[in-house]
């Protein structure tokens, strides 16, 4: 592997880290998962620019970043439109596009979803930690440095320079993938164990009421303000905690556990969204709504294999 700079920070956002597919194998040492929150864009971001699945791309939140390209690249941008461009030029989200040396590529704010994608070809590189990129802030794990922490400015991103990636325009994404985050979201969830001991009033509320998703919201979990849900169950023993848990604390408040989650937990769960669920939430601005519907374990495992097979490498 033939390591080159990519990038050198000129201003940094608040919020912009590598994320891969996420770190695994070590939720019994207490290491969360970490990764991409929306799977979905960055999935799409390393196929445009030619990447196999778990190549590292850069996490950009809120926006606010601006990079310098310090050689020649193929990329492609993916996600929230966050105002992006390339030395003034508006770039278009959802393709591949191509840099060159000494021009700036900068994210302005929201204006569609929270987070984009920006993948390279080659994937962004850096030391590996417990087999994954992925920087966790929390724990101080992975990224750039190694050590977690967000992009600050001076900071330099690394690239595989052996890999091209694709011609620019040769892969598409397809129009009903191109998600429009400003439109309701419907999560799928999968019904959990202690889904029975909610009361039926609460059970009609989840999935037939509107949810407000909370300021108090990051990469850890998405707090709900909706309806006051009741379990019978006071006390449970923490249990291992999968992506898009959705528990309901005392305050009869849900929150749906993201990547940078807890290992273990001990409030009722409801059940847990899908990955793809997931990835939708992510992109959810304080004050938008959601709503909820069931979905059997074996459906949302065919839509997940739905989703891997459009993106398999030829």
């Amino acid at each position: 592997m033939k390591l080159a700079d990519a990038f050198k920070v000129i201003n940094a956002g608040p919020l912009a880290s590598l994320q891969d597919a996420g770190r695994f194998g070590v939720r019994h040492l207490g290491i969360t998962q970490g990764g991409a929150v929306d799977l979905h864009a960055w999935a799409w971001g390393n196929y445009l620019a030619g990447n196999a699945w778990g190549a590292s791309a850069l996490e950009v939140t809120l926006g606010s970043l601006s990079l310098e390209a310090t050689t020649d690249l193929s990329l492609a941008l993916t996600g929230a439109d966050l105002g992006t461009t390339v030395d003034g030029d508006s770039i278009q989200s959802w393709a591949a596009f191509q840099m060159r040396a000494g021009q700036v590529l900068a994210f302005a704010s929201p204006r569609n979803g929270l987070r984009a994608y920006l993948s390279v070809a080659g994937g962004f590189q850096a030391e590996p930690v417990l087999g994954s990129l992925s920087g966790v802030a929390r724990e101080k794990l992975g990224g750039h440095c190694g050590d977690g922490r967000q992009l600050a400015v001076g900071d330099v991103l690394r690239f595989n320079h052996q890999v091209h990636g694709v011609r620019p325009g040769t892969r598409q994404t397809p129009e009903a993938e191109k998600i429009d985050y400003a439109q309701p979201a419907v999560l799928n969830l999968v019904l959990g164990a202690q889904v029975g001991e909610f009361s039926g009033r609460s059970l009609f509320d989840f999935f037939n009421r509107n949810w407000t998703v909370d300021n108090r919201s990051d990469r850890m979990g998405v707090r709900l303000k909706g309806p006051l849900l009741k379990c019978a169950i006071n006390n449970m023993i923490s249990e291992g905690l999968a992506l898009g848990a959705v528990q309901v604390p005392p305050d009869g408040q849900p929150i749906v556990l993201l990547n940078d989650r807890q290992t273990i937990g001990g409030y009722p769960r409801l059940g847990t969204l899908t990955p793809l669920s997931c990835s939708r939430l992510a992109q959810c601005k304080p004050g938008q709504k959601v709503t909820f519907r069931p979905i059997a374990a074996e459906r949302a495992h065919l839509q997940y294999l739905e989703f891997l097979a459009q993106i398999a490498h030829p």
